[in-house]
């Protein structure tokens, strides 16, 4: 296996990239790339602003010691073959609908299928680098959930993502499944607690920051966190149970928030029976680069592959 592999998390208005050392297992200090992608652009656009980050990385390490590139990737996505799968009802990349991304950054790229391209669910990239190097890396069942725009989460068995069997929902996520008016998805990400802070106070603002830092002097502002909060212990809380995970990573921009709305979470979860170690996301960010950069480890490949059309 070559030293280096390259891990690149796909946002919704931005890629980040980085070396990961796999011999040491950290990423290589000042190799990250991070560049604007505007989601609304032609393919051709976007397709060649992953490919400048990408190639900027390279350089950092030279062609030959790079064993290839993971790609941390929201869906839909078709994570085995590398086609997107985005259309206008995502409202991001609509351009790239039914492109083959493996094969046209390749092309970009000049590899000569000389460094192979993998794909994985964001979510699922994040809870495997969190498994991998990050704070469950001590246990063999946990649960990682990425708390902001959207609602990301994903189940994993040491160190493999879980999409399906007993104890584990459809595509081994959450977001998806009904709660209260709506699905999950409604409930804990920002635009949940944007609106329902506009309920309460006629105020709007543009993130959950705001709504945080009122809490001080604004009871609605408290009493909103610790709704949220209490809602998600009662829907995360049967699936940490019927799982039997060990540990639940919490990522994410809400995350900086979780001394406004954890006491109720976990006062929830108890209600539940659910027993797991519940902690912050010291990786970050870094955590997708991690877990989408452990797929060039062709051993570890072998485990997960056959998991990826089913996320």
């Amino acid at each position: 296996m070559k030293k280096y592999a390259i891990g690149a998390d796909i946002g919704g208005s931005h890629i980040s990239c980085a070396l990961v050392d796999m011999f040491e297992g950290h990423i290589v200090a000042d190799s990250q790339t991070e560049m604007k992608i505007d989601n609304k652009a032609s393919a051709n656009e976007i397709l060649n602003g992953w490919k400048d980050a990408i190639a900027s990385t390279i350089e950092k390490a030279g062609r030959e010691n790079v064993a290839g590139v993971g790609f941390a990737m929201p869906g839909p996505f078709a994570y085995d073959k590398g086609i997107a799968l985005f259309d206008e009802s995502v409202a991001k990349f609509e351009k790239l609908c039914k492109v083959n991304v493996a094969n046209e950054l390749a092309g970009r790229l000049r590899t000569n299928g000389s460094m192979p391209f993998r794909f994985m669910n964001d979510a699922s990239a994040f809870a495997v680098g969190e498994a991998w190097l990050g704070e469950a890396k001590e246990v063999g069942k946990s649960v990682s959930v990425t708390l902001g725009t959207g609602f990301g989460s994903a189940f994993v068995n040491n160190g493999v993502p879980v999409v399906e069997g007993e104890g584990v929902p459809k595509m081994g996520c959450v977001w998806h499944l009904p709660f209260k008016n709506g699905i999950g998805d409604d409930y804990f990400s920002t635009r949940w607690c944007i609106a329902r802070w506009k309920d309460l106070s006629g105020e709007k603002v543009n993130g959950v920051k705001t709504i945080a830092d009122a809490v001080s002097a604004n009871p609605k502002a408290k009493g909103l966190l610790e709704e949220y909060g209490s809602n998600m212990g009662e829907f995360l809380g049967p699936w940490l149970k019927s799982f039997g995970a060990e540990m639940l990573v919490i990522g994410g921009n809400v995350s900086g928030a979780y001394n406004l709305f954890g006491t109720a979470f976990e006062a929830e979860l108890k209600k539940q029976g659910a027993d797991v170690q519940i902690t912050i996301s010291r990786l970050k960010e870094d955590a997708a680069i991690i877990g989408s950069a452990r797929m060039l480890d062709d051993a570890y490949f072998k485990q997960i592959e056959k998991v990826l059309p089913l996320m």
